[in-house]
Formats: C-alpha cells, structure tokens, sequence
C-alpha cells in the first residue's frame, strides 16, 4: 500500500501512524531507535506490505500489469489502490479527505525533525503536490506516476500506468475494494497486537 492507506490503517493512533509513514526509510532493526509506540507503527507497516504482497487479490491485480511493468507492477498496485482509498474516501471516513490530508500535514510538519533524511525531504513535495489528494483523480495519479517513472530513469514505464487504469478500472477497483475489507480487519489485529 501507499502514503493514503498506511496513514489511514494508522488510526488515531499519533505515534503510530508516524511509525507507519517513516518505515520506508528505516531499515532491519534500526527500528529499536524509536520510541515503543513508533517501533510498532514501523512493525505494523512491513506487517501491512508482507499481507498485501501475499494476497490472492493483489496477486490477481499485479497479473494484469506483469508483462508490461515486470517488478514494478507491485509498486504501481500500490499506488492505483491509493486512487481508489481517496475516490471513494467518503466510505471510509466521515472528516472530508481535503481536511484529513491538511492534518496529516501539519502533523507530519511538526514532527519532520525526528524523521529519517529521506522522509524529511519527500515531506515538502508531498505537501507541496498534495499527493493525498491528488490520488483521488486519475490525472493526480498520472503525475505520481510520471514522478516515479523519472526517478527510476524511465525504466519502469511507470508513466503508462494510467493507460493500465483505464482499461481495468473496474476490475482494479472491484480488486481493492474486496482486498481492503480484509486488510483493515488484519490491521487491526495487528495493531492490537503490537500494542500490547
């Protein structure tokens, strides 16, 4: 999953949500570093990756892009799943998505100078681009993608991708919203779990 689900899964839960959106840059067990709680989110996001990869409905979704993307389909799912968190944010949170991402933004703005250096510096362009907004359209994804594409050199594709949502829209968003009903319930568990 992207930015969008894995603040969201984070709950009300402050420091682990900060967890969730630093693990990226912090590897093996540098995780010991942090404070409990934030080693949890940490834990919570390869957690959350490891049961997404794994899923037969991912799975499902990352064979229509195979041939054409090859190891980066699972990078692209992510991030075509977050369209679908964001599009169809109403059904998942009463506090409209504009006002959610503002708050994540301060927040994440306050905490910034705990962060790793990688995740201090994509935080401006996140907030800049509003990236958690963005993914609610097609063309916000399209300059995500066209992004991602550029910082793997162009040999990705990635750029492509939204030729590969329009064609499969319905199905990619039959795919997440089946898949994310289960892993909401297994965040969940996890969460509790972690939190002991």
């Amino acid at each position: 999953m992207n930015f969008l689900a894995h603040l969201y899964l984070s709950k009300s839960n402050k420091n682990i949500l900060i967890g969730n959106f630093i693990a990226d840059a912090v590897k093996g067990n540098k995780h010991n570093n942090y404070p409990s709680e934030i080693q949890a989110g940490i834990l919570l996001h390869r957690e959350i990756d490891t049961y997404t990869d794994n899923h037969p409905i991912v799975r499902k979704s990352k064979r229509r892009l195979h041939q054409r993307y090859n190891h980066y389909d699972g990078v692209i799912i992510d991030i075509l799943y977050d369209h679908y968190l964001a599009k169809n944010w109403a059904h998942y949170s009463e506090i409209p998505l504009e006002v959610y991402a503002n708050s994540i933004y301060s927040f994440l703005n306050e905490n910034a100078q705990s962060f790793p250096s990688k995740i201090q510096q994509i935080l401006p362009y996140m907030i800049e681009h509003n990236w958690l907004v963005a993914y609610a359209t097609t063309e916000g994804i399209g300059k995500i993608l066209y992004g991602m594409n550029k910082r793997t050199k162009g040999i990705s594709k990635m750029n492509l991708a939204t030729e590969d949502l329009k064609l499969y829209y319905n199905e990619f968003e039959d795919d997440f919203t089946t898949f994310f009903k289960d892993l909401e319930q297994f965040t969940n568990e996890k969460t509790t779990f972690l939190t002991i």
